[in-house]
């Protein structure tokens, strides 16, 4: 049966993300650990060299611009809401009616009305009548809309059902070569290549920064030297 072919092959390829995520969260933190701290210090020392060369006038100035410069840490991290007008509350109440989980009869298709509720109320936050509208059409294709029993509505969630299971697919490619873009990605995949020609580049990085750090310490200390 092509649906569960389908299905099978989601499972498949959702695994397989879910896998390339771990590993490479993995890599992020060992390559944190041991090369990530050593450029901060490197990069500490190199700013006190700075410093020391520009002399303490030059500090107080760099640091009062940086501070002016410096956005608030929230600044992006999520829209600015916007008015909500008496549309979008209809709008959304129409949602609410037709994708409420309460309003499941079995436990997968609480789940989907659930991520669907989530996003239609993080819409309705932002005033965004358009995402409102796309969770309500979303829901009206989705093989869970249709209630009935007949053999036609059987054949009819059988097919949003499969072109649900596409478009899943579709996206988790999409997520897949997305992440395998990432400058991460494109690190590790070095690092592993290497690793297969018995070379490990992560550690002659570290005996680098090592030696940089030393000698940029022993700079410094020559600097601030007064005998």
């Amino acid at each position: 049966m092509r649906l569960r072919e389908l299905e099978t092959l989601l499972d498949e390829r959702a695994a397989e993300f879910a896998l390339a995520k771990t590993d490479l969260a993995t890599f992020r933190l060992r390559y944190r650990q041991d090369v990530g701290l050593l450029h901060e210090e490197l990069d500490e020392l190199e700013r006190a060299i700075a410093e020391a060369e520009l002399g303490e006038i030059s500090k107080r100035v760099e640091e009062g611009a940086g501070e002016a410069a410096a956005p608030p840490d929230d600044a992006q991290s999520e829209p600015v809401p916007r008015y909500t007008s008496d549309a979008v509350r209809r709008l959304f109440r129409d949602v609410a009616k037709a994708i409420h989980p309460d309003l499941a009869r079995d436990e997968s298709t609480r789940d989907r009305r659930h991520t669907l509720m989530a996003e239609a109320n993080r819409a309705y936050r932002l005033g965004d009548e358009d995402r409102l509208r796309w969770v309500l059409q979303a829901w009206e294709r989705s093989p869970e809309a249709v209630q009935e029993t007949d053999p036609d509505a059987t054949r009819l969630r059988l097919t949003r059902r499969i072109e649900q299971v596409e478009d899943e697919l579709t996206l988790c490619a999409q997520e897949m070569a997305a992440l395998k873009e990432s400058a991460l990605w494109q690190l590790k995949a070095m690092v592993d290549e290497a690793a297969a020609r018995g070379k490990d580049l992560v550690a002659d990085t570290v005996r680098r920064l090592k030696r940089d750090i030393m000698a940029a310490r022993n700079r410094l200390d020559a600097m601030l030297w007064h005998p």
